[in-house]
């Protein structure tokens, strides 16, 4: 699979559709049905989906408030991890909240994701805070920003 084969474009609620009875067991079980629809309804998020033969295999959101925005997921079909599309998830929100005027991009990310951590700091991304038993009330997230004015 190249990444020139993986096509990135704006997810709409036929999307959420055609991967709800996976969702949970294919890609993560932190983000629900009923959440991501809200999501996708709000006029503060933005969504993208990572597409591979028609199949979805990654999607990814941030929430615009003014001049800042969160990144809300970036969540990668489980038998298609580790082959660089949450890396070019990442690099398309980046670009959304860029057009949509965001000055700052902030996340909070598990203590225990090294993995992410590494792939935020690679984008530019810096540690600023760590918020305590965030996950669960057992681990701390780390908190993490991304400023355009660099």
């Amino acid at each position: 699979m190249e990444e020139k084969n993986i096509e990135i474009l704006k997810m709409e609620l036929d999307d959420l559709e055609k991967i709800s009875n996976i969702l949970t067991t294919d890609f993560d079980d932190f983000w629900n049905y009923n959440i991501l629809k809200q999501e996708l309804c709000s006029a503060t998020s933005k969504y993208i989906v990572a597409k591979y033969n028609d199949e979805i295999i990654g999607f990814a959101g941030i929430i615009v408030v003014l001049d800042e925005a969160d990144i809300s997921n970036i969540v990668v079909k489980k038998n298609y991890r580790n082959k660089k599309i949450g890396s070019l998830l990442l690099a398309n929100l980046i670009n959304l909240a860029r057009e949509n005027g965001v000055k700052s991009l902030f996340l909070e990310v598990k203590e225990s994701n090294s993995p992410a951590i590494h792939l935020y700091e690679k984008f530019g991304f810096s540690r600023y805070g760590l918020r305590k038993n965030y996950y669960n009330n057992t681990e701390n997230a780390v908190l993490m920003r991304y400023d355009f004015s660099m």
